[in-house]
Order: C-alpha cells, then structure tokens, then sequence
C-alpha cells in the first residue's frame, strides 16, 4: 500500500482482528464485538483516506463512516446488516445500562459468527482499495 494513511489504518483494523480472536478465546464476548466494531471502522478510515487526503472523521457511526468512504451504496445486504449490528458495540458498550443488555446477547456462537463476518468484510473493503 503506497497511502502510509491506509496503511497505518488497515495495520490498526488487523490488529484489532487478531485481539478480536484473543478476547474470544478468553470469553470476554463483549470485546469481542467491540473490536469487530473497531476494525469496521479503521477498515473505512482507511476507505477514506484512500479517496481523500482529510482526516478521516472523528466518529464511530459505521453507516457515516461508510457513506463518506461512497462503499455505503456498494454494500450487501449481509455487509450492511452485519454494520448495523456492530455499531451500537462501541459506545453503547461502555455504559452499565446497555453494557449488560449487550453482554447477554453476545456467546461463543454469535461471536464466532461476528468475527467470521467482521474478516470477510475487512477483506472486501481492502481489495476495493
């Protein structure tokens, strides 16, 4: 990758893939979403980046983040629908009223699933780039 912006964001996201596979292991099934979330969004910061030489926003909304990168629109239903479900994993998951709720709604199976998911479309975005 010659944009040292991509590449610096796309070493983050698999970073955070590997720690994704960690957090499993260890059963800590919260973070285990939350870095899926965190490699969605590197992954589309680096979207940005490649198509843009701003900075990429300081958000965590996966659907703007998508939609400045122009990968919204291109998205399947199961790339779109696995951002809907990785979204509410990074801020909502650090306050004790939803951290619980999101808690008991992620297992080994749902989390297996995420991470399968959350690679296959880390990899989608990078060949587009």
């Amino acid at each position: 990758m010659s944009n040292p912006k991509v590449s610096y964001w796309l070493d983050l996201a698999d970073y955070d893939i590997e720690t994704a596979n960690v957090m499993l292991d260890g059963r800590r099934y919260l973070y285990v979403g939350f870095m899926c979330q965190q490699v969605i969004e590197k992954s589309l910061k680096a979207a940005i980046c490649s198509i843009s030489d701003e900075f990429p926003p300081y958000t965590h909304n996966l659907l703007n983040l998508a939609e400045k990168a122009g990968l919204l629109e291109k998205f399947s239903d199961d790339h779109a629908g696995l951002l809907s479900r990785l979204n509410p994993l990074n801020i909502e998951a650090r306050y004790p009223s939803t951290k619980d709720v999101l808690a008991k709604s992620l297992d080994l199976k749902t989390c297996r699933t995420m991470i399968d998911e959350t690679k296959e479309l880390l990899q989608w975005i990078k060949q587009l780039l």
